[in-house]
């Protein structure tokens, strides 16, 4: 089976990041749905069980699901189990576009005196609790959502779930939208956190490639930048702390007189500091910043001629 959390929002999660991990083996947080007051609809048009013989790993779906839905402003709401049906999502979605999602898989077994166990759930819930906080996704009670698992799985006991396969079928899509700048305030310099304790690449990896995965992780990141008084967060690699990046964007340096990120949405972004090792470096970068001030005016040249 497969536990999957989409959202269409980052929710906010308001306390201090600097250990992942710390509280996600904490499995009642101060808010969380639960279990008792579960809502059930059963379908009206049960699908035919396949026969064992025929079964392929992934393949083949019950007949319910369990949802619960999360706003930053009313919490969690009430569990629901009812018959599968598609999800409808805003094209803009982040977990579109950004893979601020997360999944847990989890096994159930039929034993020889025919009752159904799940194997070490609450170890699941662990990992599920990380990986939230680790996306900045809403946590919750562990051992609530274990009980609504149970309820689900007494309903559909016997369906196979979920697997990891190629797609079979795809959907591209186009979203257009005017935009405002990315900093309304104008070009104004920022400050970076340089921490190695945070990579976003590494050889072999997907950094180098457009995908949704390689921006979920490091929302949790940046919560940290913040609270430290940087407003974007510097990517090192490696033992001699190789400069890579800076946020999304790509890092250019002057003879450390300038340093500014760029990329199609900032466009230029001037860094004043870089806070390294307990301590802020200042930049000169808008001492002097010729080659900055040049790299936007040859950018924005293209982009409005």
């Amino acid at each position: 089976m497969a536990t999957r959390i989409l959202s269409p929002l980052c929710s906010s999660i308001k306390k201090s990041l600097q250990s992942f991990g710390a509280q996600a083996y904490s499995t009642a947080p101060v808010s969380s749905f639960k279990a008792s007051d579960v809502e059930i609809t059963r379908t009206t048009n049960p699908a035919p069980k396949p026969e064992v013989s025929t079964l392929k790993f992934g393949h083949h779906f019950s007949d319910h699901m369990l949802e619960i839905d999360y706003t930053s402003t009313a919490g969690w709401g009430k569990p629901r189990i009812c018959p599968v049906h598609n999800l409808s999502l805003h094209p803009a979605a982040k977990c579109l576009h950004y893979a601020v999602e997360l999944f847990e898989g989890m096994k159930a077994f039929r034993g020889d005196d025919d009752r159904i166990r799940l194997f070490r759930p609450m170890e699941n819930m662990q990992r599920m609790l990380r990986t939230s906080e680790r996306s900045c996704l809403p946590l919750f009670d562990g051992r609530e959502l274990v009980e609504l698992i149970k309820k689900l799985i007494s309903i559909d006991a016997d369906w196979p779930q979920l697997g990891v396969s190629r797609s079979s079928s795809a959907t591209l899509f186009v979203l257009i939208g005017p935009v405002g700048p990315y900093y309304p305030t104008g070009m104004a310099p920022v400050k970076l956190l340089a921490d190695p304790k945070f990579v976003r690449a590494w050889p072999g990896g997907s950094g180098g490639f457009k995908m949704g995965s390689n921006y979920a992780p490091t929302m949790a990141v940046q919560n940290v930048a913040a609270e430290k008084g940087c407003q974007q967060v510097l990517w090192l690699f490696g033992d001699d702390h190789q400069l890579t990046e800076v946020g999304a964007m790509n890092l250019f340096t002057f003879w450390l007189l300038e340093m500014f990120g760029a990329g199609t949405a900032c466009v230029v972004s001037p860094v004043e500091g870089v806070l390294y090792n307990g301590e802020m470096l200042k930049i000169p970068t808008m001492t002097n910043p010729y080659v900055t001030n040049r790299c936007m005016k040859e950018l924005l040249d293209i982009q409005l001629k």
